[in-house]
């Protein structure tokens, strides 16, 4: 058996943990890596990544898939996805969209997820038994039934592939809805469905690290989702998360 609430905490934890460094050392941690095509990274993903995985690996037995280094041993059906600065573009031009995200995944469920906005001092939550939260009071997604009045929140992932086809389609989905917003982050976009603040996020070729905690917490909130592979990758997937009304 797993102790959820326990793991929770130390997910929790471990992204105060990490949040610290991204506040009080920015200066010394936006530093650019690496910045290629539509994807940067910085020196803030690695030291932050570092900060999660050795908290989880003291704290916790199973293993970790980390968005800059990777899966740390054989995962099997139970292990966390952490991706420690989602919106890390956001983060180098000191705009206030970024997060830290963390999920566990036991037995091929997605069992708990926290969202840090640390900009905000705002801390989300949620697992398979027990409410969404935000700074501990409970919150729940909308009640928006038609997408002429709901918002919906989209990006166009890092690595993705946007030829022709792509495009077409997405114009076709996003002229449906009476708003839409892409912020830089799919998980605080997961987190703002979560709220009520928006009503659907959907995005193609996302990777698990950005969606899964922000998955949890929906489904936590009230809402549902839904996710099938994409292309190739065994880590990216194609998404849509919503208040269970649309």
């Amino acid at each position: 058996m797993i102790d959820i609430e326990k793991e929770l905490e130390n997910a929790k934890k471990a992204s105060i943990g990490a949040s610290k460094l991204l506040i009080n050392e920015r200066e010394n941690v936006n530093k650019i890596l690496s910045n290629e095509g539509r994807d940067v990274k910085l020196k803030a993903d690695v030291e932050s990544e570092k900060i999660i995985k050795e908290f989880l690996t003291a704290n916790s037995k199973f293993p970790i898939l980390a968005e800059e280094s990777g899966a740390n041993k054989d995962l099997g059906k139970s292990f966390w996805v952490v991706d420690p600065l989602d919106g890390t573009s956001n983060y180098s031009r000191n705009f206030p969209m970024c997060c830290i995200s963390i999920a566990l995944i036991y037995e091929d469920e997605i069992v708990l997820g926290v969202i840090n906005d640390f900009n905000q001092n705002a801390l989300y939550e949620g697992t398979i038994n027990s409410s969404a939260k935000l700074n501990g009071l409970e919150i729940n997604v909308s009640s928006i039934d038609n997408q002429s009045n709901a918002t919906l929140a989209t990006g166009f992932p890092a690595r993705g592939k946007f030829d022709e086809d792509f495009m077409i389609e997405l114009s076709t989905e996003l002229v449906r809805w009476k708003k839409v917003r892409m912020i830089g982050s799919a998980a605080m976009s997961c987190a703002f469905v979560a709220s009520g603040q928006f009503d659907q996020y959907q995005e193609k070729g996302i990777y698990l690290w950005d969606i899964a905690a922000g998955l949890c917490i929906i489904k936590a909130a009230g809402g549902s989702y839904s996710y099938k592979p994409y292309r190739d990758d065994q880590f990216k997937v194609d998404v849509i998360a919503n208040n269970n009304c649309l």
